[in-house]
């Protein structure tokens, strides 16, 4: 049997739990040294704590951004997915594996929250991150826009739909690590929010389905990101009827059981 081709290594995220490999033309500068570099590498290694680049991966092998890389938690895991062969397409669409649940007890523990008891109350799951992703365009703010291989291609086909129909659907956000979503609860507490009012908006770190690389924010030019107005737009109408057709769907409307406010923006996809 003929091997299936290889996805092109510029469109792939690859992940590990504390670093991910961002292919270098999708970054941008911090200053001329890095400029220097990045022209000249194939991938860079970027903490997913903080977003610090933390090498560049040369014909040579990898050359330091930070002191005492070699200390830096997760390298060696990453260095395994820098070997690792590339991702090949399976009947035109590829499937990676998850990722394992890495420290996320622990770190929602230094939140004030029990992963099992906040289970049990929203009725969400522990969501794994996949070990890579496909690029899937650009977002509103023309920032790489990063989801399931399956996922990236079913908005593709929508999104040409909505098109077709005079509308335009525009990426707000898709991927987000584990990390991301700490930060996110770590700032809003860090400007005096209470926990009941974050939980209210954003699922806690690891429950979000912004982790699986399934899930999308989704809105229309001229209308704010991520707002309930969104509702009242053509954009919203056509998702309604044509969204399903394309395995999306709004994963929390008026009154879900997951304590979560009403999100017309989110939608996710469920693949085959």
């Amino acid at each position: 049997m003929p091997r299936l081709p290889a996805i092109p290594l510029k469109t792939i995220l690859r992940n590990t739990a504390e670093i991910e490999l961002w292919p270098s033309t999708l970054l941008h500068p911090r200053g001329n040294a890095h400029a220097r570099l990045l022209a000249r590498a194939r991938h860079v290694l970027r903490r997913k704590r903080d977003g610090r680049y933390l090498a560049a991966e040369l014909e040579g092998g990898l050359h330091p951004l930070v002191p005492m890389l070699a200390r830096e938690p997760g390298l060696e895991a990453a260095r395994r997915a820098l070997r690792a062969p590339p991702p090949h397409a399976r009947n035109g669409l590829a499937h990676p594996d998850a990722l394992p649940l890495h420290r996320l007890h622990e770190r929602l523990h230094a939140l004030g929250l029990d992963a099992d008891a906040y289970a049990a109350r929203s009725g969400l799951v522990l969501v794994p991150e996949p070990q890579w992703l496909l690029l899937a365009g650009f977002d509103r703010w023309h920032r790489p826009l990063w989801l399931h291989p399956q996922a990236a291609h079913a908005w593709h086909r929508m999104q040409a739909a909505a098109w077709a129909d005079d509308i335009a659907l525009e990426a707000i956000s898709g991927y987000r690590s584990h990390d991301y979503q700490l930060g996110i609860f770590e700032r809003k507490r860090a400007r005096g929010l209470a926990m009941a009012d974050i939980l209210a908006v954003n699922a806690a770190p690891g429950f979000s389905e912004h982790h699986s690389g399934l899930a999308l924010d989704i809105g229309t030019p001229g209308e704010p990101a991520a707002e309930e107005s969104f509702e009242r737009t053509p954009a919203f109408a056509w998702l309604q009827a044509h969204a399903p057709a394309y395995g999306f769907a709004m994963s929390y409307p008026r009154g879900n059981p997951h304590g979560i406010v009403y999100e017309p923006w989110h939608w996710c996809f469920t693949p085959a």
